[in-house]
């Protein structure tokens, strides 16, 4: 069974520091392309970034303001989000997602935006920035 597990998530204050994590089982999380997005209340779920190891790269769309890091521990099937100077703004549930990549050279900053590609989702973790 495909799952993937978020955690991480917590009440920090503006300019704290977390990192997520999204621990795979059930596929190998490096034939997949693996992104994180995050849902605020009464809003759209938006994408932050995407990592593929079939193509070596690494998105981020403009969610991630240049403070967001995406990374990937291959032997541990899970893939990481550091998130550093958050904002209020930056409130949201945080959700990681896969899908099965079968070609390569095609991942860009659009698949990172793009919810409709991704099939497989996690629960997600909250993150709550206090002023």
């Amino acid at each position: 069974e495909v799952q993937l597990v978020e955690s991480g998530g917590g009440l920090v204050q503006a300019g704290e520091s977390l990192r997520l994590s999204c621990a795979a089982s059930g596929f190998s999380i490096g034939g997949y392309t693996i992104g994180w997005f995050r849902q605020a209340p009464g809003k759209e779920r938006e994408g932050i970034s995407c990592i593929s190891k079939i193509d070596g790269t690494a998105f981020y769309t403009h969610s991630a303001k240049g403070r967001f890091t995406i990374s990937a521990d291959y032997g541990e099937n899970t893939v990481y989000l550091q998130m550093t100077s958050l904002e209020p703004e930056d409130t949201s549930v945080y959700y990681c997602a896969a899908f099965r990549q079968r070609i390569a050279g095609v991942i860009t900053v659009h698949t990172c935006a793009d919810v409709t590609l991704f099939n497989y989702w996690g629960q997600g973790t909250l993150v709550t920035v206090s002023s």
